[in-house]
């Protein structure tokens, strides 16, 4: 089988299988297509009491979107494959919200952006200990996206506005802690897993789920909640820098290290968020991507991390203090 989506029924489950190792199964058009019409067919049949989707490789899950391809088309004023991609992503998000049997993903290796989105909306996620979780999307200047800005304001505290803003990784057992996961089982378990939740369903999940470790975000989780529950940008790095400690200097050079203006964008919309409907978010997602997927900020931001790599973007304006305001409420208008 050398498709980039594998399908198949293995007793009670339908299974889906990201199968695209060499681009850490990073998702395009094609892909997003194959998962829709894979959910719409188990849907159907009876025999299939739940999806199970899990990836080839233990590198990664999926590693997001191929925002390489989106850039490109973007630089080229070729904005109709861009739109015709998150259209798909984020209504196959909506379905995995809905979808009526169990939803299973196993996360084992990187699971970033567009990676959450097919899993994070199931009923049931399950993360090893190599499950790494990231939304790091204010590196490339973009923004959380595929529903973030409905599960981030949601999370405990203020630790989605932590993670929105930073980037920061999620490890292993605090997928749980966090409710990235659901449950927490070892990589060597996962296909006794799969093949007992084939033989008997979803039941057999809770007797495979192991103790969590302690939630190691919990010694920062006060600065946390005071520093990221603030509302703004500015009162945000007022905060930390107030703080002082060595977790808010390296938590303000994270901030000052990704695109200002992606920072602020990503701020006010997970902020809308959190009085809003998940259909509702991922409708406010799609008109903002349009935007800006087409700006010279996320065409740079890819640019350094993805495209050149060397890690040494110029943003404009430079600055977190030095971003107009008016210009990031009309990407919103």
């Amino acid at each position: 089988m050398d498709e980039t989506v594998n399908v198949w029924v293995d007793g009670r489950v339908g299974r889906i299988r990201l199968n695209r190792p060499k681009a850490l199964n990073a998702l395009d058009l094609p892909m997003v297509a194959q998962v829709e019409a894979a959910l719409a067919k188990f849907a159907s049949m009876p025999e299939v009491h739940a999806v199970l989707v899990d990836a080839t490789g233990e590198k990664a899950f999926c590693a997001g979107g191929d925002v390489r391809a989106i850039r490109a088309q973007g630089m080229a004023g070729d904005t109709a494959p861009i739109a015709a991609f998150f259209e798909a992503e984020y209504r196959m998000n909506q379905t995995i919200a809905d979808y009526a049997k169990p939803y299973v993903a196993l996360v084992d290796g990187i699971c970033l952006g567009g990676g959450i989105g097919i899993s994070v909306h199931g009923s049931h996620r399950v993360a090893s200990e190599h499950a790494m979780f990231a939304m790091p999307e204010t590196a490339i200047a973009l923004f959380p996206d595929i529903g973030a800005t409905y599960l981030l304001p949601r999370m405990p505290g203020a630790l989605g506005m932590y993670l929105a803003l930073t980037g920061a990784r999620v490890l292993g057992a605090d997928a749980v802690h966090v409710g990235l996961a659901t449950h927490y089982v070892s990589r060597a378990r996962l296909p006794a897993l799969a093949e007992a939740i084939a033989k008997d369903g979803v039941a057999v999940i809770a007797a495979f789920a192991e103790p969590l470790p302690a939630f190691t975000f919990e010694p920062h989780m006060g600065l946390i909640n005071t520093a990221f529950a603030k509302p703004s940008v500015g009162e945000i790095v007022a905060a930390l820098e107030a703080d002082g400690g060595e977790f808010a200097l390296e938590t303000l050079a994270i901030l000052r290290g990704h695109s200002p203006s992606s920072i602020h964008w990503s701020f006010k919309i997970v902020s809308q968020g959190a009085h809003r409907t998940l259909p509702d978010c991922l409708a406010a997602e799609l008109a903002l991507v349009k935007k800006i997927t087409g700006h010279p900020e996320f065409f740079e931001g890819v640019r350094a991390v993805v495209v050149d790599k060397d890690r040494a973007p110029k943003w404009q304006p430079a600055r977190l203090e030095e971003v107009d305001h008016a210009a990031i409420d009309a990407l919103f208008a």
